[in-house]
């Protein structure tokens, strides 16, 4: 999944902070192991999610999808003393692979693992939240920032991942699935709310970055 040059990918990686050793491990386990292992975060967007993290010093973070984990080990490294990061994710044959890299990691004490649909786990959390970070599925993307919008403390950021979908946000509208309609939708949505401002960035599948007002 390249959106530039793999060479001008490497350079940016290379001029970028440097990626934790169980993360590379991670990473090296993830693509050897997991169908669609194109669905981790990875180097450059992992450095991206922990600089925002890092300037936020979130209390709470809410991540709606896990996968293998690697998301939630970037943002966790920004979270400030005390602090918990609550990731939810309904794939059943995942969660022992991120448990045991959690501990690798040595962040148990720092990250709440859900095995609950993510509509109905959001209520149940603490707010204010600080950071959200959606990177499910995308028909409910418009449903997970409706459910945490409201629950933000002025200046949280909610950030969603594959905005871009490998390009088919600019297919005609006739020609949309039902996740590509879902996303343009996202986007229209939340660059419309007056609660939030947004900017889109064309890192890897495309990051909307909200904050909220």
């Amino acid at each position: 999944m390249h959106f530039i040059d793999p060479a001008l990918d490497a350079y940016c990686e290379s001029h970028s902070g440097r990626e934790p050793s169980y993360l590379k491990e991670l990473t090296a386990e993830t693509q050897a192991k997991v169908e669609m292992p194109q669905m981790l975060s990875g180097h450059l967007q992992g450095r991206f999610l922990s600089m925002l993290s890092h300037l936020v010093k979130p209390k709470t973070i809410v991540e709606i999808g896990t996968f293998t984990g690697y998301s939630a080990l970037c943002l966790v490294e920004g979270l400030a003393d005390g602090g918990m990061l609550h990731t939810i994710d309904i794939d059943p044959n995942l969660p022992d692979m991120v448990k045991r890299h959690v501990l690798k990691a040595g962040m148990e004490d720092r990250i709440t693992m859900h095995h609950r649909p993510a509509l109905e786990v959001i209520p149940s959390l603490p707010a204010p939240f600080d950071l959200v970070f959606i990177d499910a599925d995308k028909q409910n993307y418009p449903n997970y920032f409706d459910a945490v919008v409201d629950r933000m403390r002025p200046g949280g950021l909610i950030i969603a991942d594959n905005v871009l979908w490998s390009g088919n946000v600019l297919q005609p509208t006739s020609e949309q699935d039902e996740q590509t309609r879902a996303l343009v939708e996202y986007a229209r949505r939340v660059h419309g709310d007056g609660r939030v401002e947004a900017v889109m960035v064309p890192l890897r599948d495309g990051l909307m970055v909200a904050r909220k007002k």
